[in-house]
């Protein structure tokens, strides 16, 4: 499901503009999912240097998707993305466990920021389709999900790359954003 279908169930909730910030470490599958969500072709992606936005407009609604690069050297520049942001979507490579600290501990700290106090949470626990992921069940009890409690927030396990879990990842943050009452 693209874009465009999720765009069409939020019709009847009055929502004009929707800001959805996408985070997560380098390699992470960020773009992939973008590009996945934007229905593109997602088989030639390079890592991102900066930051890739999408949006889409259809029925008088505009959902805007930033991704922002997630190598070390451009995560300070995180804090530049955070006004205005409806939804936080934070990507996790759930085969790369030797980073599980570093992701959790940048989490943590997405999580501590004014700017994004009490926008919704919702972690793709990506890349299930390799053999050795982790699961969304241990990736959550790892990042200690479950002591978050200034917000709503949603673990859903996914591939990126094969699309599995993602639009059920979106229904959930669509539901979310939607029941806020969100400007127009």
């Amino acid at each position: 499901m693209g874009l465009l279908a999720l765009l069409r169930k939020l019709k009847s909730s009055g929502d004009k503009e929707l800001r959805i910030l996408l985070l997560g470490l380098d390699n992470a599958g960020k773009t992939t999912l973008l590009k996945s969500l934007a229905s593109e072709d997602i088989s030639h992606i390079t890592p991102t240097q900066g930051f890739n936005i999408k949006t889409v407009q259809s029925a008088g609604f505009r959902l805007n998707v930033w991704d922002i690069g997630g190598q070390r050297k451009i995560r300070p520049y995180w804090k530049n993305y955070f006004e205005n942001t409806d939804v936080l979507i934070y990507v996790i490579d759930s085969s790369d466990r030797k980073r599980f600290e570093e992701t959790g501990e940048e989490l943590g700290e997405l999580l501590e920021e004014p700017k994004l106090s009490g926008v919704p949470l919702l972690v793709y626990a990506n890349k299930q389709d390799l053999q050795h992921s982790a699961k969304a069940s241990e990736v959550s009890e790892g990042l200690n999900l479950n002591t978050i409690r200034d917000r709503v927030w949603q673990i859903q396990a996914c591939s990126a790359l094969t699309n599995e879990g993602v639009r059920e990842g979106m229904d959930w943050a669509m539901k979310n954003i939607s029941s806020k009452g969100k400007k127009k």
